[in-house]
């Protein structure tokens, strides 16, 4: 199993396939996806990530994104 991590919260998300799974003889699915935007950048998402995005998203929106996921943290620590 191999993992890279979300753009927007930073958690380690599942990438399926490859030679990990081929060994396991248990194929798993990936857990977000690559989003390309028109500015030409890509940001590899969790599924969470992506549904917390608005219908149709920015790079600025995975960047609020960012700062709302690191809000989050900070109010979990007090």
């Amino acid at each position: 199993m191999s993992t890279d991590p979300c753009d927007g919260c930073g958690a380690a998300v599942r990438i399926g396939g490859g030679i990990g799974d081929f060994w396991t003889l248990s194929p798993g699915t990936t857990g977000g996806m690559t989003l390309e935007f028109d500015d030409d950048s890509e940001h590899f998402l969790c599924f969470d990530c992506v549904d917390a995005l608005p219908d149709y998203p920015t790079a600025a929106d995975v960047a609020a994104l960012d700062r709302s996921v690191e809000e989050g943290n900070e109010s979990d620590a007090e």
